[in-house]
């Protein structure tokens, strides 16, 4: 089946849902490594993807309602979002496809209020699991 393919530039959007957490999400911009170009943008190939990233996120959780911070990576390209045949300088092509697994590293955790007197609880939890998807800039080229 033939997917579009992404570029230099195609942003990265995150779904809010991290399990228990809620995040404010923003979204992120691939920087492509590949040498051939379409219309004068480099397209993307795996490992592309790992250098997404998404700082300052706030989220809570039902719990922890003292918002926090952290930052949205991707963890996982799903199967159906890399070339099987096409290669670009040794490696698959990234393609659109559905959604990627993604991921919420914590750097300042939501709190907990304190039930009397005393000082926020902060949420244990580093890491929340949730998706995400691309959205390409163009629609004209394809690659399995």
């Amino acid at each position: 089946m033939l997917d579009t393919i992404l570029v230099d530039g195609d942003r990265v959007l995150f779904m809010p849902l991290f399990g228990q957490a809620v995040v404010v999400v923003r979204p992120g911009t691939l920087t492509a490594s590949g040498k051939p170009t379409r219309r004068g943008k480099k397209i993307a190939r795996v490992g592309d993807e790992k250098k997404v990233s998404v700082a300052g996120c706030v989220y809570i959780t039902p719990v922890y309602s003292i918002p926090g911070t952290g930052t949205l990576k991707i963890a996982a390209l799903a199967s159906d979002q890399k070339t099987q045949k096409v290669m670009c300088c040794g490696k698959a092509i990234l393609l659109k496809g559905q959604r990627f697994t993604a991921k919420f590293e914590v750097q300042n955790p939501a709190k907990q209020p304190p039930p009397g007197p005393g000082a926020p609880i902060p949420d244990p939890t580093p890491t929340y699991n949730g998706t995400g998807v691309f959205l390409n800039s163009h629609v004209h080229v394809s690659a399995k």
